[in-house]
């Protein structure tokens, strides 16, 4: 009918050295989450089915329909087992139905899911994301319904609940017979178009009358002529339940487009309908009908969002509004208010776990007592943060002082939702306090939103009545009709006994998942180095014998207590004997030290600050195998590497420098290294810095040589040079710090034939000085070489780094020293000249970060822009075109296809698609290095998350395209987590960087200044000083992402923030977004050549269509006006359909 018109709007591990005892942290598998404080549950949107989610809650809650479907058993409906054997006859529409309706009742979550029912409906992902008329979808589905349950007992359960009738008769005033024509209905239209309200319009429908006279006469058959006469219709039948639809949505005949009716239209809560029907002899309450749900259709015609108001009437849930301020109304006199602890335990008890930011808690004070922290407290008590630390019996900052809560004796209060252990239970609250609200003239309404449900007031009704989110449909219930005292507040009220069962089962299942969940998310793992399988050697404890036997990996609850630890572990050392000291250590260079003992067995490990991977040494809090082990960061020890010059066996010196490793406390002398290499006396020198490629050494002074290693500021890995006193003419060092004669130094370079010539040697040694020029060098490598004499002209010397990768060329005119090439290294003769002193030597490479090319040289002048730089990178690589940001298509690789199961698991299809040949050329590590994409237009689409997700999940359908993108690195994205693709503008240039993957957690935000934030922290820069578009490739457009709106509207607390997952930007993963730095860029376009060429393109194809379609309109006669408004361009309308096999 409306097709996709309704498009939805969504505005509204610590690392583990141990090898064996090696463990992988996965992201624990997300639960639904329990139903909230109401006891009822909603239903997740599935992309576009907020319309399907509002008739569904409508029929759970209307209990007569729910019951009579309940009412139908496996005799006549077939089993869910049996959907798949082809002689059976199953109806699994209504089975999927009764078990929604049973989750809806009895499961303890959240939301319900409906993919398992719009399976049943044959429909794909197309549709689940595409929105429909809710008015649409009653009729269809009712009749969907009727078609199944054809052969049945409840065969007529539609006609029976919904059906009724309207008689419209012609009397003619001549001879006073009476023409007259029956019509069903299962639902009223009526027009809101220049009408106040419902009973206006059933008024103009059934009881004012039309009359045909003068130009206008009716053919009266028992006349035989044309005769005055009236028209009229009546309600002759009244359905039990019945379903009225407003018609909000018209046409514009002038504008030739829909728009939506927003005018004032008012409806009652009850109404009788007597007027409006046929005179019988029923009784009056008979005509009485009650309002029991109001179908909400929230935005435009051309988008929006449908939720639901519902009237409980058989008080299944909670009707009780929060009251945040209960403890706070404690408070009533000065004297409460006047104290902050009294205030602050009060906030804390009102959150969550009794946790909060330390910032919030001063803006919910401000908020409670309408004072700010400062000017009531500060001058009497200090600041906040202050206070919170003195008063640490009652409150508890975490490391970092960024959150407080309560001490555990502070946040048990009586009568909370909490066992012992920790875990919240499902509490079955009262349908509605105690009191007056227990009279049934008061009624439970709420508000069903998707997922969320919240309690609402009758009077909230009144305001639907107009505006853009408003009424759309209605439904009545004969007030006649009584429901069961057994009924009420009974969810499990005539359920089939195999759906309690089935539900009792997932319950169970929930629970024990939530609690394997709440343990995995509490669960840390500790390495536990066992004492007696240690020995004190070398400044450092060692194991005895292997890793494996010295190291235990335990996996506890963080919640515990440290006395719960060392009982554990005592238990598990069936050997040891004495007490058990538990002491942080951890594995530095010169093996394992042992830090601070655990104390406190009384407190949780968390409080403690054990962290996830804490190494912790089980010992006896004294020695190792008889030795004292020193403890502390004070006594760290240090691995350094002493130089000192070896001595022959009659104590002359050698020209050979050895360094050697030695371990040092970092509390003790410097003067230890000289003991340690028995020397009685000498000279240490500590590396200070490098200086134009040489070591530059500082001599410690005779009165420095008593202070700690830790105050000459050396760690591991530090060098330390000793030099022997009485050395004599082989001094090391001179008073400049330089390397002198008395030691042997390097006088060399090695030069390497990079040629790519035949002939000639491989390699050569060249003797060298810091002072000599490159060209030389070259020349004379050429010659020693055996090379050709014409390589003298063309060719040039370059640096080889220790990964044996070229550097840029050395310039011929400079000295070694100059262009910084230390002796003894290594250099490739390589064809090419150099590049002058006013050129660059560039390295580029085409790819992305995700997947880099092949790196590539370039020479360029300084003076050339980046523009034609970009030119002869493209022209050096091969690839024609002008320099861009974001290629016009995807280039993609076929693999082929792919024969694959829909039960199969997504990585198994990447698995698969590896083996493919193709494939092997991407050199593709395993699966979980691979990123799968839907394919649409040539362009990735939807991003297909979670490897361990069954591919018919994802509702691929049939003949899908997928995109494989290769990863550097493993990724586990989180359901909340937004892939976007950022690039950095390139100053004074229409051009970009390449794109850079960005993950966005929108659970933290979905709003543009989150993003901003997000972008900024990425790339280091002042969020202020950032601007950032989202590129829209089939438009060529940019559109800026600004917070301007969000900082506007801080101060009307009522309007929500701009969420830009919604409209107009729509995020979502893939997307590419523009970044401009304003420190160096403040051009506000954002647009490059591409974009421009691009716009130009499909101005042509515009103007093309345009004049095909003029063209046609002239060759089939169409005379309509080319000068009319036109229309405004949709997309195809697309009928909604549901699929019903033949039960007849």
């Amino acid at each position: 009918m409306f097709g996709d018109l309704f498009e939805e709007d969504y505005s509204s591990v610590s690392d583990n050295q141990y090898g064996k005892g090696k463990k992988l942290k996965t992201k624990p598998l997300e639960l639904p989450a329990p139903r909230e404080f109401t006891n009822l549950s909603g239903i997740r949107n599935q992309g576009g089915t907020c319309y399907l989610n509002s008739l569904l809650q409508t029929l759970h809650f209307t209990p007569e329909f729910r019951e009579a479907l309940f009412s139908l058993g496996p005799a006549e409906l077939g089993s869910l087992e049996d959907k798949d054997k082809p002689d059976a006859k199953v109806r699994i529409i209504p089975l999927q139905l009764q078990r929604l309706f049973a989750q809806l009742l009895l499961l303890d979550q959240e939301a319900a899911s409906t993919a398992d029912l719009t399976d049943s409906f044959g429909w794909t992902s197309n549709e689940e994301m595409r929105q429909h008329d809710v008015q649409e979808l009653n009729r269809i589905l009712f009749s969907a319904l009727e078609t199944s349950l054809v052969g049945t007992s409840g065969h007529d359960l539609i006609n029976r609940l919904y059906h009724g009738t309207v008689v419209n008769q012609i009397v003619c005033k001549e001879c006073k017979n009476i023409s007259e024509k029956q019509e069903d209905f299962l639902d009223l239209t009526v027009a809101v178009k220049d009408v106040s309200g419902l009973e206006d319009a059933l008024w103009s429908m059934y009881v004012e009358e039309e009359v045909f006279d003068c130009d206008n006469l009716y053919h009266c058959g028992t006349c035989d002529r044309l005769v005055t006469a009236t028209k009229s219709a009546k309600l002759r039948k009244l359905p039990p339940f019945l379903t009225v639809s407003l018609l909000r949505f018209n046409f514009d005949f002038v504008k030739c487009e829909r728009y939506k009716e927003t005018s004032c239209y008012t409806f009652p809560l009850r109404i009788n309908l007597k007027p409006f029907c046929e005179q019988s002899e029923l009784n009056d309450l008979d005509y009485v009908y009650d309002l029991f749900s109001v179908i909400i259709h929230k935005g435009g015609c051309y988008g929006g969002h449908y939720h639901v108001y519902i009237k409980d009437v058989d008080h299944l849930g909670n009707w009780q509004f929060q009251e945040p301020d209960m403890s706070l109304k404690a408070l009533q006199n000065e004297e409460d208010i006047d104290d902050p602890l009294t205030v602050l335990k009060a906030l804390l008890q009102q959150e969550e776990n009794n946790l909060i930011p330390v910032d919030q808690l001063g803006q919910k004070l401000l908020k409670k007592i309408g004072i700010s922290w400062n000017k009531k407290y500060k001058k009497q008590h200090g600041p906040l943060l202050k206070f919170l630390q003195v008063h640490s019996q009652t409150f508890l900052l975490n490391s970092d002082a960024s959150t407080v809560s309560l001490q555990k004796k502070f946040s048990l209060q009586a009568g909370s939702g909490y066992q012992s252990n920790g875990q919240q239970i499902l509490q079955m609250h009262p349908s509605k306090p105690p009191g007056s609200n227990d009279s049934p003239t008061c009624p439970h309404w709420f508000d069903i939103n998707d997922s969320k449900v919240q309690p609402i007031k009758e009077k909230d009704i009144e305001q639907q009545f107009q505006g853009k989110e408003s009424a759309y449909m209605l439904f009545y219930r004969k007030s006649q009709l009584q429901r069961p005292l057994e009924a009420r507040a009974n969810p499990r009220y005539r359920v089939p006994c195999h759906l309690l069962k089935e539900m009792d089962a997932a319950n169970m299942e929930l629970q024990m998942k939530r609690a394997e969940c709440d343990s995995a998310n509490n669960n840390i793992d500790l390495h536990l180095h066992m004492g007696p399988h240690y020995h004190f050697f070398n400044g450092a404890l060692h194991p005895v014998s292997c890793q494996t036997e010295s190291v235990w990996d335990l996996t506890f609850d963080k919640r515990k207590t440290l006395g719960d630890l060392q009982q554990s572990i005592f238990q598990l050392l069936e050997f040891w004997e004495g007490d058990i000291v538990l002491s942080v250590a951890k594995r530095v260079p010169a093996g394992l030290h042992v830090y601070q003992a655990l104390n406190g067995n009384e407190l949780t490990l968390y409080e403690v600050g054990i962290a996830d991977g804490e190494d912790i040494f089980v010992w006896n809090g004294v020695e190792v195998g008889g030795v004292q082990i020193p403890t502390g960061v004070d006594c760290e020890p240090l691995l350094l590497h002493i130089l000192h010059l070896e001595t022959s066996g009659d104590g002359q010196s050698c020209e050979q420098l050895v360094e050697a490793p030695h371990i040092f406390p970092a509390n003790a002398a410097v003067s230890t290294v000289l003991t340690a290499l028995a020397l009685p006396e000498g000279v240490i020198f500590t590396h200070s810095a490098w200086s134009a490629g040489e070591a530059s050494w500082t001599p410690i002074s005779q009165e420095d040589m008593q202070r700690t290693f830790r105050e000459h500021g050396l760690k591991d890995g530090s060098s330390v040079l000793v030099q022997d006193s009485y050395s004599g003419d082989n001094s090391v060092l001179p008073q400049g710090g330089n390397w002198i004669p008395g030691m042997r130094e390097v006088d060399w370079l090695e030069v390497k034939n990079l040629c790519q010539l035949e002939s000639g040697e491989k390699r050569v040694k060249i003797v060298a000085a810091a002072n000599t020029v490159v060209f030389d060098i070259r020349i004379k490598a050429i010659k020693e070489l055996k090379l050709m004499t014409e390589l003298v002209e063309n060719s040039c010397l370059r640096p080889i780094d220790r990964h044996g990768k070229l550097l840029h060329p050395v310039p011929d005119s400079s000295t070694l020293k100059e262009a910084e090439v230390k002796l003894g290294s290594s250099l490739g003769l390589c064809l090419g000249k150099a590049p002058t002193s006013s050129q660059l030597f560039l390295f580029f490479a085409l790819g992305s970060d995700i997947q880099p090319g092949t790196e590539m040289e370039v020479i360029v002048e300084e003076t050339l822009s980046v523009r034609d730089c970009l030119k002869i990178m493209l022209e050096k690589s091969g690839l024609p075109g002008v320099p861009g940001h974001v290629p016009a298509e995807v280039p993609l690789l076929f693999l082929g296809d792919l024969d694959i199961s829909e039960d199969a698991r997504l990585l198994d299809l990447k698995s698969q698609a590896r083996a493919l040949p193709p494939a092997s050329e991407l050199a593709v590590p395993g699966p979980a290095l691979l990123r799968a994409w839907t394919l649409e237009n040539k362009r990735p689409g939807r991003l297909l998350r979670a490897n361990r997700q069954q591919l018919k999940e994802y509702k691929l359908g049939r003949r899908a395209a997928i995109c494989l993108e290769p990863l550097q690195k493993e990724e586990h994205l989180g359901p909340q987590e937004v892939l976007l693709r950022t690039q950095m503008r390139i100053p004074g240039q229409r051009l970009y960087a390449p794109a850079v993957d960005l993950v966005w957690d929108t659970a933290r935000g979905s709003t543009a200044g989150a993003l901003r934030q997000r972008v900024a922290d990425c790339y280091a820069l002042p969020v202020e000083k950032i601007e950032i578009a989202k590129y829209f490739p089939e438009k060529f457009e940019w559109l800026p992402i600004s917070s301007w709106n969000q900082q506007v509207t801080r101060k009307k607390k009522k309007k929500k923030q701009d969420n830009l997952q919604g409209a107009p930007y729509y995020l979502k993963d893939g997307d590419t977004i523009g970044i401009k730095n304003l420190l160096v860029d403040d051009n506000e376009d954002f647009s490059t050549i591409r974009d421009d060429i691009g716009k130009e393109n499909l101005k042509q194809q515009a103007l093309g269509k345009r004049l095909s379609r003029e063209a046609l309109r002239a060759q089939s006669g169409d005379m309509l006006s080319s000068s009319g408004t036109p229309a405004r361009p949709r997309g195809p309308e697309a009928a909604l359909s549901i699929h019903v096999g033949s039960f007849r």
